[in-house]
C-alpha cells in the first residue's frame, strides 16, 4: 500500500518469532510476539520478502506500522523497522522486465499433522489457512478456508496433504485435503 503515509499508522512493537511462507516459497508475514498480548500474525507483500529476509532474523525486536483489517487480528504492513533502525516500506512491487520470470520453488507431496496454534489471514482480514505447533503453517484459497474454518481454529489437531515447500525461513502447505485427528478413547 504504496500510497498511505507510514507515519500516519499505529505502531505495534513486539519480537519476530518466526516467519511464514506464502505457497511459493516467499516470505509473506511473521508471527510477532507482543508483551502480555497473544501472538500476532504480520502480514507483508511477498515484493519485501528479500529485503526482510536480508534485514529480520528471528528473535529481533521489530516496530511495525499498518492496518488492521476489522475481522482479523493481523496488522498488515506499510513499513517495519528493524533494531538496527533499517526502515523497510512498502512502495508497491518493483517494474520486471517480462522477460525474465522469478524462479520458481520445486514443491513436493507434504504430509502434516500438529496442532492449530493461531488461524492465518489474507491482507484483508480473509481466513487463509492456519499455523500448526511445529510452526508449519498451512495454506488455501479464501473460499476453502471459509468452508473448512473448523478445523482452523487453536486447539484442532489436524492432518493435511498438499503440495509442500521448505527452505531456510520455515515450511508451509498448500492444502488439497485436510481431516481432523481425533484421539482413540477406547
Amino acid at each position: 500500500m504504496y500510497w498511505i503515509d507510514p507515519a500516519c499508522l499505529p505502531e505495534t512493537l513486539g519480537k519476530v518469532s518466526q516467519f511464514l511462507l506464502n505457497p511459493h516459497g516467499e516470505l509473506d508475514g511473521f508471527i510477532l510476539e507482543r508483551s502480555g498480548r497473544p501472538p500476532q500474525q504480520v502480514h507483508f507483500p511477498p515484493h519485501l520478502s528479500k529485503r526482510v529476509a536480508r534485514h529480520v532474523a528471528i528473535g529481533d525486536s521489530v516496530r511495525v506500522r499498518g492496518v488492521k483489517p476489522r475481522s482479523a487480528d493481523l496488522v498488515v504492513a506499510i513499513s517495519l523497522t528493524t533494531r538496527n533502525a533499517v526502515e523497510i516500506v512498502d512502495d508497491g512491487p518493483p517494474h520486471h522486465d517480462l522477460k525474465e520470470p522469478a524462479p520458481a520453488m520445486e514443491t513436493k507431496p507434504a504430509d502434516v499433522q500438529g496442532q492449530v496454534v493461531l488461524p492465518l489471514f489474507g491482507p484483508k482480514g480473509e481466513l487463509r489457512g492456519a499455523l500448526l505447533d511445529d510452526g508449519t503453517s498451512l495454506r488455501m484459497p479464501p473460499h476453502a478456508a471459509a468452508e473448512l474454518a473448523a478445523y482452523l481454529a487453536p486447539g484442532v489437531h489436524v492432518q493435511a496433504w498438499g503440495d509442500g515447500i521448505k527452505n531456510r525461513h520455515g515450511r508451509t502447505v498448500n492444502v488439497h485435503e485436510i481431516a481432523e485427528l481425533v484421539d482413540d478413547m477406547s
